[in-house]
């Protein structure tokens, strides 16, 4: 009878009970084991996630999203500092855009069809200039936007009959195509929507801060009116701290943006690690991510690190 009672008392010593302890004990170290992993993984993710996306820009607007190599996100941007320069109005940048996409792809071709060279595959034995001033992305826009404005109401024409006029092409209804592309780059390069341009590039594609040489190559394409202020130094060759920064001021929103999506998208190539305007802020080392708000980013300065 005591057994019995002991045993009734107790009904979970034994054999049975003995495993059932064994298994909420191996549930619980396994649990751990998962979350340590889980834990790991994550970290692991993290540290590899800029690399994971490699290197690109895309702009995204209202009217669509559209992916962009380093190059041509620089060239984009630089088409609508020229524009800035020569203060034209948005429907010439959309012309000049459809154009580029046409003739290269928005890149800076060293060549092409006879002696074509650059983003408007302009012939030096045309008139247009030496094969070297054509290979500059700001010389050779600037050689577009001059041709351009001497066309009749080159503002009231197709798309088409407008480039085609300065480029004097085999087809050119070729252009027509890429209006909605151009339209959809010149709103996000001019600043007609802010934000709306971003860059990447893994941590093994970061290259020296070159900050005074960015600026100025800033002020050759936007012009010597942009005014450019703060500690770090701007004459090319000075040493360049990733720590320090430059503002650069602005009248509007528009070109304020210009500027930012500029700086975002020459990035790489200048070692520049960091953007600040308007509320908004785009880091290096998570360009991918975009623009992220920052309270303390005025609409008065765009700063640069």
């Amino acid at each position: 009878m005591a057994v019995w009672a002991r045993l009734k008392a107790r009904p979970d010593e034994g054999a049975s009970g003995g495993r059932r302890r064994r298994g909420v004990r191996w549930a619980a170290v396994l649990g751990v084991v998962v979350l340590l992993a889980g834990v790991g993984v994550y970290a692991a993710f993290q540290r590899m996630r800029p690399y994971l996306h490699g290197s690109g820009c895309e702009v995204r607007t209202s009217l669509g999203k559209m992916p962009l190599d380093l190059e041509q996100g620089a060239n984009a941007a630089t088409i609508a500092a020229v524009a800035f320069r020569k203060q034209l109005p948005e429907r010439a940048v959309v012309i000049a855009y459809a154009t580029a996409i046409q003739e290269s792809h928005i890149h800076n071709l060293p060549n092409g069809d006879r002696d074509s060279v650059g983003m408007f595959q302009q012939r030096p034995s045309q008139g247009w200039g030496t094969p070297d001033k054509l290979r500059d992305p700001v010389q050779a826009t600037s050689k577009f936007f001059d041709a351009l404005v001497k066309v009749k109401d080159y503002l009231d024409r197709d798309l088409h009959d407008a480039a085609q006029k300065v480029q004097r092409s085999a087809d050119g209804r070729a252009y027509a195509q890429h209006e909605p592309d151009g339209k959809l780059l010149a709103t996000a390069f001019t600043g007609r929507e802010p934000a709306t341009a971003r860059c990447w590039y893994p941590p093994d594609k970061k290259t020296t801060s070159r900050r005074p040489e960015a600026l100025l190559e800033m002020r050759r394409a936007f012009g010597s009116r942009l005014k450019v202020g703060g500690p770090g130094p701007l004459k090319a060759g000075s040493p360049s701290d990733p720590k320090s920064w430059n503002a650069i001021q602005v009248t509007n929103p528009r070109s304020g943006w210009a500027v930012a999506s500029w700086a975002v998208t020459h990035a790489q190539a200048y070692g520049l690690t960091e953007v600040r305007y308007a509320g908004k802020h785009w880091r290096s080392d998570a360009g991918h991510d975009g623009w992220t708000d920052d309270k303390q980013a005025t609409q008065a300065t765009v700063i640069v690190q």
